[in-house]
């Protein structure tokens, strides 16, 4: 495929807002790419380039170079090029690679260049990401576009997906399934606004301890245990409380959903950052198990002796969780027939609050597990709001906070997979963590007015709020009141954060003040 194709469809998705505009061009555009342009135009479209970083940026790219009057470059070519450039090392490294960039842009249209300049420093921004790619994929094979987010999600790879779909056609589709040792990304719950509604909304429902841990998928084979996070990171080493919790199960093959979370001297939960620094560390395990012990709780099974249980209601998932894992190490909860049940729901959320957990998640009975979806049929509840936003630009500090990016531009996903900003906030924030977000936030810098530094939309952060409230300042017309950082999501990509929707419906918009 040349890439002149790639980047006219770039341009185009760029200057529509309509999902089906930009489906039809994603679709015309597979249509036209061979098996091997996948690994290649998925990434490039979500402005990502498959080497990671290759020490190419603004000071290489800020003297013009004449374009070529014809295009010739394929997109199979540029990806060669870059992978030379990201070997490219040694004394007088950055001028090799100041003459490589010029001579790959001087083999460039106008209008390559200009997609060029946007890949290399992050500037792609058309909000053609996964989803969007899943459905011009569909389109372009006629299948539903369910089928290919369920390969995905099964297969763990668009890439692969795609691939063997462009090559096979849609019996390829089949190949993608649930196996024991391939992680899968989780299901997720919406936000709900409170007990009695989610029961009303979501009729007979488990209610269940909402834990502030880091969630685990575990996999056993025979003897064989591997353990992933929600970003689908092994981190089987780190854990040997895990494997050895899996290896004493009666099952000899199957998949467990659940989290890892660990107490203090009083029984309490202690706080998500200390649990996320033990799994996150490589450093002794030995001597971290023993400073900070971990304990699992599981929750769900998804394949258990041979057969998956994706599809399966979660009364009968959790049947045979009962039978495969024991109690001690199964989530709390208590099952709710309907909303004249509510009540009970409610005193559960209160005992669970009083043992310290951050809330209850409420899931219908009859629902099967949409892996790596926010499916309609889990609701959270708790008792402060919370969102998952997306850190969109920071502002230099003053004061005591000179050098340091400390006032966070929060944003919510949009249906088109670009962000929606929704307010700012300092509050919250302990030196340590501004060190960390000051640190992080200039490695996805893509400009500095002096003032603000805008950023990649990466980090994820944790947002309590008491609200929402109108306002004529943010694209949406709402802002949040008294927002304040909780946490940092290092365990979450901003693909997973909530979206402009899942915002407005926590609960009613206060006139502004």
């Amino acid at each position: 495929m040349l890439l002149v194709t790639l980047a006219r469809v770039s341009r185009e998705i760029a200057s529509t807002s309509a999902r089906s505009r930009k489906t039809a061009l994603l679709a015309e555009l597979f249509r036209s790419a061979e098996p091997d342009d996948v690994p290649i135009v998925i990434p490039y479209l979500a402005g990502r380039l498959p080497q990671g970083r290759i020490g190419i940026g603004w000071s290489l790219l800020r003297e013009p170079v004449a374009p070529a009057a014809a295009p010739t470059l394929t997109v199979g070519g540029v990806d060669s090029a870059l992978t030379g450039f990201a070997g490219v090392s040694g004394p007088g490294a950055q001028a090799r690679r100041g003459r490589l960039v010029r001579e790959l842009m001087a083999a460039a249209t106008d209008e390559e260049q200009r997609f060029l300049v946007g890949l290399l420093t992050g500037e792609v921004r058309q909000g053609a990401l996964d989803a969007l790619a899943a459905e011009g994929l569909a389109a372009a094979a006629s299948v539903p576009a369910a089928d290919v987010r369920r390969a995905v999600m099964l297969g763990g790879s668009l890439v692969s997906v795609g691939r063997a779909l462009l090559a096979r056609g849609p019996a390829a589709l089949t190949e993608f399934r649930l196996r024991v040792g391939r992680a899968v990304p989780p299901m997720l719950a919406h936000p709900g606004q409170d007990v009695g509604a989610a029961v009303d909304r979501l009729g007979p429902c488990a209610v269940e301890e909402k834990l502030d841990g880091v969630r685990v998928q575990v996999h056993r084979d025979g003897a064989w245990v591997r353990v992933f996070t929600r970003t689908l990171e092994d981190i089987t080493d780190r854990v040997p409380e895990l494997t050895s919790a899996a290896a004493g199960l009666a099952g000899d093959r199957f998949i467990l959903d659940g989290e890892v979370i660990a107490f203090d001297a009083r029984g309490g939960p202690r706080p998500f950052q200390d649990i996320a620094g033990r799994v996150g560390s490589r450093l002794d395990v030995a001597a971290a198990r023993e400073a900070l012990p971990l304990s699992p709780v599981f929750f769900d099974v998804l394949a258990l002796d041979g057969e998956a249980l994706l599809d399966l209601p979660y009364r009968d998932r959790y049947e045979r969780l009962a039978r495969l894992v024991p109690e001690p190490m199964r989530v709390r909860r208590t099952v709710v027939t309907g909303p004249d049940d509510a009540p009970r729901a409610g005193d559960f959320l209160a005992r669970t609050l009083g043992r310290g957990h951050e809330g209850v998640v409420l899931k219908a009975l009859d629902s099967p597990y949409q892996a790596g979806r926010r499916g309609a049929s889990w609701l959270k509840v708790k008792p402060v709001h919370t969102l998952d936003l997306v850190v969109l630009a920071a502002e230099w500090g003053h004061g005591r906070r000179t050098g340091k990016l400390s006032n966070l531009h929060l944003g919510a996903r949009r249906p088109d997979g670009t962000f929606a900003m929704l307010g700012k906030t300092f509050k919250g924030l302990t030196d340590a963590m501004l060190d960390w977000q000051t640190e992080r936030l200039r490695e996805l810098a893509t400009d500095d007015s002096g003032h603000v530094v805008t950023v990649r939309p990466e980090l994820v952060v944790e947002v309590a709020y008491d609200g929402l409230q109108r306002s004529t300042r943010y694209p949406e017309g709402v802002t949040l009141r008294f927002a304040r950082v909780v946490r940092h999501r290092e365990d979450k990509p901003a693909t997973e954060a909530d979206t402009v929707a899942a915002v407005l419906a926590t609960g009613p918009v206060r006139a502004a003040d």
